[in-house]
């Protein structure tokens, strides 16, 4: 829609994407911005090489050489350096081993002294049940004498 002042309008049409595109007034200004930035980031960057094929092979040859120079330069498994520290790890491994021996064996002691005092503390209760019922049966055994006496006294009054 042209506005009614005559001037040209800020936006003309919209391109594909939907971007409207700008006035030709704007697109000299912009253009004018955008080669000013384009010439200063071209200053900026001017250190910049984009490294080529040949250069990148290079360096990939070179980071390969690097890691097979680092493998070679370790020491081999009969070197002294290499034999001391798998000594040291055995040597470490039977401690290990040996206090882990140590553990299970208080650990069994203390499983059986538990079981010790399971067992008497069973046949403690075992022993108070006999004495309660031995107690009962002489309870038992004096309250029936008891009855027949009485039963006694009174048959014999009877007579």
């Amino acid at each position: 829609m042209p506005i009614a002042s005559g001037a040209p309008p800020l936006y003309t049409a919209c391109d594909r994407a939907g971007v409207f595109a700008a006035s030709a007034d704007l697109t000299r200004e912009t253009d004018h911005l955008a080669t000013n930035n384009e010439s200063d980031k071209a200053r900026s960057m001017s250190g910049f090489k984009e490294p080529s094929f040949a250069d990148r092979q290079k360096a990939a040859q070179q980071a390969r050489q690097d890691i097979l120079n680092k493998f070679k330069s370790q020491p081999g498994p009969d070197d002294p350096a290499v034999a001391q520290r798998r000594a040291e790890r055995e040597a470490q491994a039977a401690e290990r081993a040996k206090a882990k021996l140590a553990r299970e064996a208080a650990k069994a002691e203390q499983q059986r002294l538990e079981e010790e005092a399971a067992a008497a503390a069973a046949a403690q209760l075992a022993r108070e049940k006999e004495e309660a019922a031995a107690r009962e049966a002489a309870l038992e055994a004096e309250r029936k004498a008891a009855r027949d006496a009485r039963y006694a006294a009174r048959k014999k009054k009877k007579r």
